[in-house]
């Protein structure tokens, strides 16, 4: 088998492996996930069944509160639980797919239409037209049937149905979280087994031959042509390569047999070659015998001219010396300002930044402050609007006190006009005699009656009238509250229009800030990218030096002719070396101020 096919066959295992344990893994969240949709269902069921019992119970207790106070405001709140009833009865009607939970539901809303028909719907109006006593009565004879509680028993039933079923579906999610867990740690374990078996064999079919091949070719390049080549018999690519390594030990082997039969004739420009290998560029060919004439002569035409490149050489690598060096401390210098100029523009950056930042933090403090000044205004406008009820409540309570003392003032009329004609008919009951005694304590009954009507309408009237002054003074001290609520409002409106403008002012210096940090954050990256580029184009300056330093080094030590050397060193010119560019270190002005205060 082929070694991709064998690498493809164990990277497949190990795939196929891992995707087996992927799809379990995949099946148990699916359950999971399944589980606690299920979960959220039933809840929302549970909390749609408890909002409807809160809201009957709430029903009931307005209704009772408005039976016994008569206070009006017990409706609207009687009314929000039965409109919350009906509305979470439809919803949760919707979401109810169980017959006997709807049935549960069904009946609970039966039993709610029946209790507001019997009681709340019949008995409020009773209330309203003044009858209250009688509702009161009607609600004592009922006993348990006004209680809502044959409505809360289905929905509680419907709750405990919910619950059970939550137990249920956490226990499932449960054992998915345990199968999830198993199925990781089975496949982990298995992955872990087939990837180290598979190691183990690729190693002994691929790894172990190649370096047995190494090693072989390892001998071949010291030397040794009569070695065995091991592996050419497999149909692989290893059988391959130890084939082709065969035909280069036998084209080796063959090669050294021309060179042992070259050797006799290469004997002779030894000496030559001796001193040309020692960088000696003079050395010339003239003893060989005439038929390695045609080797000589090229041999001497070659170290002749090669003598003359090597002196153009020179004194071209003098040449590149100085102006490589010039280079690089232009180089270094211009690197050196970049990297200032990036510092100072990075400080500028994180400058701006932090002014950005606390001018929009200003902002939003300036924002929150509006909106709380806006809350404060209208709760302030609420509150002179009370103020204004308050005092129409207190003319009304003052009206009401004179009204008062007018009904005493003619009840006293009627008792003292009583208390005459009681003292008139004792006068004739007198006169009648005998006939006349049982009249006469009538008419004494009658005068002391009156004298008590007359002494109580007195004592109300007296009331009434310290009643009507701490009304007046109630009234007038509201008048004033409700005046300094209202200037109170004017200067919250004022305060509120000043805070919108400076948190409008605020955002748009924010804005412009973080205009102006991006400009220079793309200015900081450039820069950034500049200095990386100089620094790039020092550093090859600086290996342009050395290597030309090298380059001189390797030519100098070569051995040319004499005319060659005196014209490479009239040709260098003096090394006219610019000073180098002070650089200063000094942090950088801008138009606005000094950055380096930052």
């Amino acid at each position: 088998m082929k070694i991709p096919r064998k690498l493809g066959w164990s990277f497949l295992t190990i795939i196929a492996t891992a995707v087996l344990v992927m799809a379990g893994f995949l099946a148990a969240i699916m359950m999971i996930a399944r589980s606690t949709q299920d979960s959220n269902a039933s809840q929302s069921v549970f909390a749609k069944a408890l909002t409807l019992e809160t809201a009957i119970l709430r029903q009931n207790s307005q209704f009772r509160g408005f039976l016994v106070t008569g206070d009006v405001t017990y409706l609207k709140s009687y009314d929000e639980g039965r409109t919350e009833f009906d509305k979470t009865a439809v919803e949760l009607d919707a979401m109810l797919t169980d017959p006997a939970q709807k049935a549960l539901l069904a009946e609970a809303r039966t039993k709610t239409l029946e209790w507001r028909r019997d009681w709340g719907d019949r008995l409020i109006p009773w209330v309203k037209a003044g009858r209250r006593d009688e509702a009161q009565q009607a609600v004592r004879d009922a006993g348990k049937k006004v209680l809502v509680s044959a409505i809360a028993l289905p929905l509680r039933a419907l709750r405990a149905k919910e619950t059970d079923a939550l137990a249920a579906y956490a226990a499932r999610q449960q054992w998915a979280i345990d199968t999830a867990l198993i199925v990781l740690g089975i496949g982990t374990v298995a992955l872990i087994g087939i990837a180290i078996g598979l190691s183990r064999m690729l190693t002994r079919a691929i790894a172990r031959p190649i370096t047995t091949l190494t090693a072989t070719m390892a001998e071949l390049a010291d030397g040794r042509h009569d070695i065995r080549v091991p592996g050419t018999s497999r149909s692989d690519e290893l059988g391959d390569m130890a084939r082709a390594v065969e035909v280069f030990r036998q084209t080796a082997a063959a090669k050294q047999a021309d060179d042992r039969d070259r050797a006799a004739a290469m004997a002779t420009i030894g000496s030559s070659l001796s001193r040309l290998s020692e960088a000696d560029l003079t050395a010339r060919i003239s003893d060989l015998p005439e038929a390695f004439r045609r080797l000589s002569d090229d041999f001497n035409a070659a170290t002749g001219s090669l003598s003359q490149v090597l002196g153009g050489v020179r004194r071209s690598v003098e040449a590149i010396k100085q102006n490589t060096g010039e280079i690089s401390d232009a180089t270094g210098d211009l690197s050196l300002r970049t990297e200032q100029e990036a510092a100072a523009l990075q400080q500028s950056a994180s400058a701006l930044d932090e002014v950005t930042r606390s001018i929009r933090d200003g902002a939003g403090a300036a924002t929150n402050a509006s909106a709380a000044m806006a809350q404060t205004r209208a709760e302030a406008e609420q509150g002179g609007d009370v103020v204004r009820r308050a005092i129409g409540a207190m003319n009304g309570i003052e009206q009401a006190s004179n009204e008062i003392a007018e009904i005493i003032a003619l009840i006293d009329g009627i008792a003292f006009q009583t208390n005459l004609l009681a003292l008139n008919a004792g006068v004739e009951a007198a006169r009648a005699g005998e006939a006349g005694k049982g009249f006469a304590v009538v008419a004494s009954e009658v005068r002391a009656l009156a004298q008590r009507s007359a002494d109580a309408a007195t004592e109300v009237k007296a009331r009434v009238s310290a009643a009507s002054t701490h009304v007046r003074a109630g009234a007038e001290l509201v008048d004033q509250t409700g005046q300094a609520l209202t200037r109170i409002i004017e200067r919250v409106t004022s305060v509120s229009t000043s805070i919108d403008a400076v948190a409008r002012s605020s955002d748009e210096q924010a804005q412009s800030l973080g205009q102006i940090n991006v400009a220079i954050g793309e200015m900081d990256a450039m820069t950034q990218q500049n200095a990386a580029m100089v620094e790039e184009t020092s550093a090859a300056a600086r290996r342009l030096v050395e290597e030309a330093e090298q380059l001189a080094a390797s030519v100098a030590i070569f051995a040319i002719d004499s005319a060659s050397a005196s014209a490479s060193a009239a040709a260098v010119p003096r090394a006219l070396r610019r000073a180098p560019v002070a650089v200063s270190t000094e942090p950088r002005r801008v138009a606005n101020g000094d950055w380096s205060a930052f």
